[in-house]
């Protein structure tokens, strides 16, 4: 066995790190990378609390990977008990599925929420089911969901967060969701009357690093906030829970994040070049990670190769901070041609 070090060269380009305004408004709050899951900051992030509307992020991912988004589906009596928001629904009224996670994201309609969970589980309580099933399967630990919609004077949904964050990666990684999120103005008509809505979340447009979001709000939950950041290549998710002054909060983290962070190229695997004794060697995968200016520094990538295996998979590449391992990535061998003699030539 073979242990190569792989000598890690990239240019850094000098940035100011400036530290987190101490004034985080929120009683629980997070900022996670969602490429590499790194938290960058938390703030009692595993703290249980009501979650009221960013619950909705569960009832759209779900319905979206579950459901068929083009099917025309009617509204019941289900929605007779909503109250709150609401994209006022009318009885026996149809609306494509598509149409209903755009009210339900962009309106936060409580009404839109109760009506997608009967079309994908058959009943609220069905589809409720579904969403702690996704939890678990996402590692949610901290998280249990009541309802579809955040309400929280009947049925309550508790979560962290952590958990919202680990949720918000997930559903991020969806196009659709992406798409929905992200927009801010919305219309659809159906055979009983038009909609025009206008994203409640109040930090896309405002922020010009926003990507989308969900907000949420009720008494005991207090205000709860999610939203999703792009500037270069780093892709974050911030979760404020309990917190009286959400816009400016989820700004000032995101600019300590964008102040801080910086999302490092460690492996490439299209410009990976490993030449042991004639042998040549790829990967897969690449793997890029957000470095503080500090710790850039401390970036280990050691590779461990095999060189009696002639085929396939021959070692890892383990990527490590501070003697923490990040990572460990497959390497392979490039099949190499055998040559032909001029014996070999001729009976060809």
């Amino acid at each position: 066995m073979k242990k190569v070090l792989i000598c890690l060269f990239i240019f850094f380009m000098p940035f100011r790190v400036l530290a987190l305004n101490t004034s985080d408004s929120a009683v629980s709050s997070i900022v996670m990378d969602i490429d590499s899951k790194r938290i960058l900051y938390e703030n009692n992030a595993n703290e249980k609390k009501l979650i009221a509307s960013i619950t909705k992020i569960m009832t759209c991912i779900i319905a979206i990977e579950e459901g068929n988004l083009n099917k025309n589906v009617k509204a019941g009596e289900e929605i007779l008990k909503m109250y709150g928001t609401s994209i006022y629904l009318e009885l026996n009224e149809k609306m494509k599925l598509i149409d209903l996670l755009y009210g339900l994201m962009l309106r936060s309609g409580n009404d839109a929420s109760v009506v997608i969970a009967k079309e994908i589980a058959g009943s609220e309580e069905k589809f409720v089911e579904m969403m702690n099933e996704k939890a678990k399967e996402l590692g949610m630990t901290n998280t249990i969901f009541s309802n579809p919609h955040g309400l929280d004077e009947e049925t309550k949904n508790y979560s962290t967060a952590k958990d919202m964050a680990i949720l918000t990666s997930y559903a991020y990684s969806n196009k659709t969701y992406r798409k929905i999120t992200g927009t801010e103005t919305y219309s659809v008509k159906t055979a009983n009357k038009s909609y025009l809505w206008y994203n409640r979340m109040k930090l896309l447009g405002d922020y010009k690093y926003c990507t989308g979001g969900k907000n949420g709000y009720t008494p005991s939950a207090g205000k709860t906030l999610v939203t999703t950041h792009k500037k270069n290549d780093l892709n974050i998710v911030i979760v404020s829970l309990y917190d009286n002054d959400e816009y400016n909060n989820h700004e000032r983290l995101a600019e300590y994040a964008f102040n801080n962070y910086e999302k490092y190229n460690i492996v490439d695997k299209n410009d990976f070049d490993l030449v042991i004794d004639d042998n040549k060697y790829y990967v897969k995968k690449s793997f890029s990670y957000p470095l503080t200016i500090n710790e850039k520094d401390n970036v280990k990538v050691l590779a461990s190769i095999d060189d009696s295996i002639k085929q396939g998979k021959v070692g890892n590449i383990k990527i490590s901070i501070n003697n923490k391992q990040l990572t460990k990535i497959p390497v392979y061998i490039k099949e190499q041609k055998k040559k032909e003699n001029f014996f070999t030539k001729l009976f060809s």
